[in-house]
């Protein structure tokens, strides 16, 4: 049997997942590996009668498609099993140290004001949450939709709704800096945040170990409690800011 090596637009290991039963299943497929690591995915496949076309073929169901074939290297090793790309290792750390940067900018921003305004400052630091929490699901949109129709509800049926939830994120942002349509943008709020956070419960309660795509993939963020505590913190800010400017 021959292993031949593939460039494709695989991006992460949720990518890989997908791809996985596929090349299983398919007949004459003995092994096959996917390496994410680099620049370009390269997924090496050995078996009979493997070619880029029936690659690509296979592939394509679960959405990615084969770029090229790499030349065979000197020596190529590859195990008895599937072999996933290593994960990042998982750490809380990134969403502690961007929370922390979030309040200590609204404290300072209140203490130069002169005094503390609650909605001025829970709008400040939402403006701040989404804008950031945006700006690294923008750093890989396409990674970041995989992992994210993993558990959310809505981007589960409708994929789509992945590539554009960064900029809803974005408009989000923006609106609450900019003070603009406060009644709308704390609405939506409560709409998108509402349905993320189905989405993370029943993740939970199915007791599911998937990353939390909150912070894009730029990091290996665990979904836990602490995702779900995120969700609500920002329902309850845009409920809490409703309830003062209609009462």
């Amino acid at each position: 049997m021959t292993a031949h090596r593939f460039r494709t637009d695989l991006h992460c290991g949720a990518c890989v997942a997908r791809v996985g039963p596929l090349l299983d299943a398919a007949p004459g497929v003995a092994r096959w590996a996917a390496d994410t690591s680099g620049p370009q995915a390269v997924l090496t496949v050995e078996g009979d009668d493997i070619t880029a076309a029936r690659v690509d073929a296979l592939i394509r169901p679960a959405g990615y498609r084969v770029l090229g074939e790499e030349p065979p290297p000197q020596l190529l090793a590859l195990g008895r099993a599937p072999a996933a790309p290593p994960e990042k290792p998982t750490s809380y750390y990134p969403l502690a140290l961007i929370l922390f940067f979030l309040l200590g900018a609204v404290g300072l921003t209140e203490l130069a004001a002169g005094r503390f305004d609650a909605m001025r400052a829970m709008g400040h630091f939402m403006a701040g949450f989404f804008l950031v929490f945006s700006f690294f699901k923008l750093l890989d949109v396409r990674a970041f939709a995989d992992a994210y129709r993993g558990y959310d509800v809505v981007a589960a049926k409708w994929p789509a709704y992945g590539y554009v939830y960064p900029f809803i994120e974005l408009a989000l942002g923006a609106a609450y800096l900019a003070h603009a349509a406060p009644l709308a943008t704390n609405v939506v709020t409560l709409v998108v945040m509402g349905v993320s956070t189905v989405g993370v419960v029943k993740a939970l309660v199915a007791r599911r170990k998937i990353r939390c795509a909150c912070l894009g993939t730029v990091f290996n963020l665990p979904m836990s409690k602490v995702t779900l505590v995120e969700d609500v913190l920002m329902l309850g800010m845009a409920a809490a800011m409703l309830v003062l400017m209609l009462g």
